[in-house]
């Protein structure tokens, strides 16, 4: 690994544990809720993707959520900025990470599969 996916590595982890932080310091209690999942960095630290768990949540929460989650992005990256002393921080992303549901239903497909 070179030097540059380690700070790499190093920074999706810290915005692992700021963000929901961040999140939980809102005062919408609705995002308090939500439980990011991974993080993932463009090359130059630019950019993160945010995952969220999409947990039970029906595709009207959810666009509710990221309505939510646009208006907080600010406040959220001023967190991560300010507690890290950075001079800037990542353009987040929120998206909730459907993998999680498909690899599951995968799982249970070969799980009745091998019931049978």
């Amino acid at each position: 690994m070179t030097e540059a996916q380690i700070k790499l590595k190093r920074t999706e982890s810290l915005l692992l544990e700021l963000i929901p932080e961040a999140l939980g310091s809102l005062n919408d209690k609705r995002l308090h809720v939500l439980s990011v999942i991974e993080v993932k960095c463009s090359r130059g630290k630019s950019d993160a993707k945010v995952y969220l768990d999409p947990a039970s949540f029906t595709e009207e929460e959810k666009k509710e959520y990221m309505k939510l989650l646009r208006n907080a992005r600010p406040i959220v990256e001023t967190f991560c900025l300010k507690d890290q002393g950075w001079f800037r921080s990542p353009k987040l992303t929120f998206e909730f990470d459907e993998q999680l549901k498909k690899s599951q239903s995968i799982e249970e497909l070969f799980k009745k599969i091998a019931k049978d």
